[in-house]
């Protein structure tokens, strides 16, 4: 896969969600991702991010000042484990179009509008690629999200307890990865998008409401 920067290629990238900080939390993401997704291909519990030109790729994650809209070197986000990358299309767009969309993306993805269920990273990537012209995220990389409600009935302290460490791992990777500390969160912003892009929980009725949320098989 030619990863250049004139490449037009847009490739998802798809990590674990472990190193939140909570081995339990940790253990608890990998046997879920290993049984769900490994094992039958239905879906699990993952953070992504987009390539397209250059060498970075763009997610979103939870901050309190500013856009939650940050970028880190390809497949290199220290804060989760790497699983695989998916090439999702073609762009039309040129480098300079894409710098516009991450833009208008920085100024409506403000990072305090994080939330695990309904507006996560796997969310943003999503309208992203939809932005460029390429097609849909594979479903069962946010299958949790789109089944979490039933998580939260279903395991209730366990659900809560892995959204809670999730969320917080989102924020940690989002502060270390622009830099930030608790000093410059107002420069959240400017560092996160205006950079030169040209260089650079487990029970039997969790598990039917994943497959009836449309499931399928993965092919990947």
């Amino acid at each position: 896969m030619n990863s250049g920067s004139t490449c037009r290629e847009v490739v998802l990238h798809v990590y674990d969600v472990t190193k939140t900080g909570s081995e339990k939390t940790d253990n608890t993401v990998r046997k879920i991702n290993r049984f769900f997704k490994d094992g039958i291909g239905v879906g699990g519990i993952f953070h992504s991010a987009v390539q397209v030109y250059g060498e970075e790729e763009w997610s979103f994650g939870l901050c309190y000042r500013g856009t939650g809209v940050f970028c880190c070197p390809v497949r290199q986000n220290p804060m989760y484990t790497f699983r695989e990358s998916i090439v999702l299309g073609v762009t039309s767009f040129s480098n300079s179009e894409v710098n516009q969309i991450l833009i208008q993306l920085s100024h409506e993805w403000p990072g305090c509008s994080y939330d695990l269920l309904s507006r996560n990273c796997n969310h943003f990537t999503n309208a992203f690629c939809q932005k460029l012209g390429a097609r849909k995220i594979p479903g069962w990389v946010n299958r949790f999200a789109n089944a979490g409600y039933t998580a939260n009935v279903v395991a209730e302290t366990t659900a809560l307890q892995v959204k809670s460490h999730i969320a917080n791992a989102s924020r940690v990777a989002y502060e270390f990865l622009t830099g930030l500390g608790q000093k410059d969160h107002d420069k959240a912003e400017s560092r996160a998008v205006n950079q030169n892009r040209s260089s650079p929980r487990f029970q039997g009725n969790w598990f039917r409401n994943i497959v009836s949320a449309g499931a399928k098989p993965s092919t990947t």
